[in-house]
C-alpha cells in the first residue's frame, strides 16, 4: 500500500491550511490508498472524518489516526495507538519522551522521531537531549527517513540513523498546504486497515520503503535567517504550553493509572 504517513490538516493542526477532505481527494489523485494524520498535539482532524465519515466513499482509502507529539526534549515524534485505544493524554504537548515511550508501548502502540535531522528544538538530533540519549534512541519503533519539506542532507542523515538503529523508516509530505500534498510516500508490503494492521505491519519485519520529491516552498526557504527567531519563538512556546498543561498532565496519568514522572529532565 502507498501512505503518506505525516499530514497535517486545517481541521486539527493551528497551522493547517488544507480541509482535510481537499487533501484526501488529493491524494487519491496521486494513487495513494491511504493517510496517517498527525495533526499538533491534536485529534480533532481524526475526529472530523468520523464524525462525517458515514457520508463518504472510503472503500479504496485508509484514514488513519496518529500525532505528532511535541515533547519537552527531544523533538517532534509520531505516535500511532492501537485501533479504538483513545489516550487524550497525548493531547497535552510537554511529556519527556521517556516517559511518552513508556506510556505508548504500555498500551500497545508505537513511535518514532519526525523529521530527526530536521530543525533545532524541533528535531531529535538537534535537541541536546536526543545527541545523548543513545539507547534511550534504540527503543523508537520506527523513523521517519523521508519527509517533503526537508533537505535531501537531512533526509539522508534521517535514512543513516534508522539504518544504524535497525529501524523500518517511514515518508509522508508533512504537508501544511495544498501544493505539499503527497510529496512524501511510504509503501508497506501489507493490507493495512487500521492502525492496528499498521503498527502489526511496522513491527513484522515487512516490506517497507519511503521517498517522494523536496517541497520548495516551505517557511523556512522563503525567510532565511529570520526562521531562527522561529524557531526560538517556538521553543519558548513549547516550554510555556508544557509548563500551562502540567497539573492536567499529571492528573491524567493518574486518572490512567500510569507512572507520573517525577525527575528532572534535560532541556532540548
Amino acid at each position: 500500500m502507498k501512505l503518506d504517513m505525516h499530514c497535517h490538516t486545517k481541521e486539527g493542526s493551528l497551522d493547517g491550511k488544507i480541509p482535510l477532505w481537499d487533501a484526501v481527494a488529493r491524494l487519491r489523485a496521486k494513487g495513494f490508498q491511504g493517510m496517517l494524520i498527525t495533526d499538533h498535539n491534536s485529534y480533532k482532524g481524526y475526529r472530523h472524518y468520523k464524525k462525517e465519515s458515514e457520508a463518504k466513499d472510503f472503500r479504496d482509502f485508509v484514514i488513519l489516526k496518529g500525532i505528532e507529539y511535541d515533547t519537552i526534549d527531544m523533538g517532534h515524534i509520531i505516535v500511532i495507538m492501537p485501533t479504538g485505544v483513545k489516550l487524550p493524554l497525548l493531547e497535552l504537548r510537554g511529556l519527556p519522551a521517556s516517559l511518552l515511550m513508556d506510556i505508548v508501548h504500555h498500551l500497545g502502540g508505537i513511535l518514532g522521531p519526525a523529521h530527526p535531522c530536521g530543525e533545532k528544538y524541533l528535531s531529535l538530533m538537534n535537541t541536546r537531549r536526543g545527541r545523548r540519549a543513545r539507547e534511550l534512541m534504540r527503543r523508537f519503533d520506527f523513523i521517519e527517513t523521508f519527509n517533503a519539506c526537508e533537505s535531501p542532507a537531512s533526509n539522508q542523515a534521517a535514512a543513516d540513523l534508522a539504518a544504524r538503529l535497525g529501524k523500518p523508516g517511514i515518508g509522508g509530505s508533512d504537508f501544511h498546504k495544498a501544493d505539499c500534498v503527497g510529496l512524501g510516500y511510504t509503501l508497506i508490503d501489507a493490507r493495512i486497515r487500521n492502525e492496528t494492521d499498521l503498527i502489526n505491519a511496522l513491527r513484522s519485519g515487512a516490506a517497507i520503503s519511503s521517498g517522494g520529491e523536496t517541497y520548495l516552498y516551505t517557511t523556512k526557504q522563503k525567510i532565511g535567517r529570520a526562521n531562527n527567531i522561529l524557531l526560538y519563538s517556538f521553543w519558548v512556546y513549547n516550554k510555556v504550553s508544557a509548563l500551562h498543561r502540567r497539573h492536567k498532565r499529571k492528573r491524567t496519568l493518574k486518572e490512567y493509572g500510569l507512572p507520573v514522572h517525577k525527575g528532572k529532565h534535560a532541556s532540548s
